[in-house]
């Protein structure tokens, strides 16, 4: 993994997370049923880089949204409402000559047949962006750049603008990279290979267990992790399960955590489970994390949330069991809410939970307003 670059700017104030990607205006159905039956909807907004951003700013962290919208109505309100979490989008571009995309969705779950989304995206602003017109400075400047699949299929110039930002390069930030295989937004067909590609050049990759079996047709944690060897810390989230994070003993501190955050400062070698990890710098730590009990209001975001979750705790370097619980504890907050973004606990409150011994993790039963810090969290 290459170095973090020196920078002149105050580390008080320095991004911590550079997130890049499209957002949408994002159209939320008044009742169930199909898009067809729907009387009105109440606008949001949507996008799995800038949720990112609006969960790691809102947890404190200085993050900031670089993508490209139209210069109308709709990137207006995008800009406001992703400021308003506290993310500075000021490398975000205007394009007088495209739209700002937008998209409608049912209230049922993604998972679900009856489930509908119907996406206004094609040539939008973002599908635009290209080595050539984003702003490397602002890409660059953060201790972490976290990416995205569903960038890559936007178009050829999105596909080569993640190409060239995964690819080894002098100084760069680690690089973070969420799969997020969306099959309907590809259209040639060569998307698996593409996306196993980029997930190859990035130092921290995020994969559902059920996309990479559908994207390249591999089977469970181990053998995902033997389609991906390089990067140096790779999640695999398994739904309901939990998750497994496979870590290089050797990767410690991944993003340039500050010491004085008051943080732990164990590496993911002191993470390692019984499975006989030797002392070999390129040798897995292999730590399994099990998933929250959650009673779920609406299942949309959690994998945006969940990836918020790790950065921040990678931010703060501490140990990778922490992380995973930081991951799923996000997701929590956002799983017992209507929208794809919420306020995460107070950090106080996640740090307590996440601490707790395996038996007490396991009893955790979170609902909706669990995360107010006067609320009693549940135990079975």
């Amino acid at each position: 993994m290459s170095g973090t670059p020196a920078r002149t700017t105050d580390a008080a104030t320095a991004t911590e997370v550079v997130c890049l990607g499209e957002s949408m205006v994002t159209f939320l159905p008044s009742q169930p049923g199909r898009l067809a039956d729907v009387p009105s909807f109440g606008r949001g907004i949507g996008g799995a880089e800038s949720n990112v951003a609006c969960a790691l700013a809102a947890a404190g962290h200085r993050a900031a949204w670089v993508s490209r919208v139209g210069a109308d109505g709709f990137g207006d309100h995008l800009v406001e409402a992703i400021t308003g979490y506290g993310v500075d989008t000021s490398a975000v571009r205007r394009d007088p000559a495209r739209p700002t995309g937008i998209y409608f969705r049912t209230a049922t779950d993604r998972a679900a047949d009856v489930h509908e989304v119907a996406y206004y995206r094609a040539g939008s602003a973002a599908s635009a962006m290209s080595p050539d017109n984003v702003p490397y400075e602002a890409l660059l400047a953060g201790r972490v750049l976290h990416l995205s699949g569903i960038t890559a299929a936007l178009s050829a110039d999105c596909l080569a603008l993640l190409r060239d930002l995964t690819a080894p390069r002098p100084g760069r930030p680690l690089v973070s990279f969420d799969v997020n295989h969306r099959p309907g937004l590809w259209r040639d067909g060569a998307e698996p290979s593409v996306l196993l590609d980029l997930a190859r050049g990035a130092d921290l990759v995020f994969v559902g267990e059920d996309e990479a079996e559908e994207a390249w047709d591999v089977r469970g944690a181990e053998a995902i992790r033997a389609a991906l060897p390089e990067p140096e810390v790779l999640v695999v989230k398994r739904g309901s399960e939990g998750a497994t994070v496979f870590s290089r003993a050797a990767f410690s501190h991944a993003a340039g955590a500050d010491s004085g955050t008051g943080a732990d400062s164990r590496t993911e070698a002191d993470s390692r489970t019984e499975s006989g990890a030797g002392t070999d710098s390129r040798a897995d730590a292999v730590t399994v994390v099990p998933a929250l009990r959650v009673d779920v209001v609406a299942p949309v975001g959690a994998g945006d949330a969940f990836a918020a979750g790790f950065l921040s705790a990678t931010l703060r370097g501490l140990p990778v069991r922490d992380r995973a619980r930081h991951g799923h504890l996000m997701a929590a907050a956002v799983l017992t809410v209507p929208g794809d973004l919420t306020d995460p606990p107070a950090r106080a409150h996640a740090d307590a939970l996440a601490a707790l011994d395996d038996g007490a993790w396991g009893r955790l039963r979170l609902g909706p307003g669990w995360t107010g810090e006067d609320q009693e969290v549940r135990t079975t």
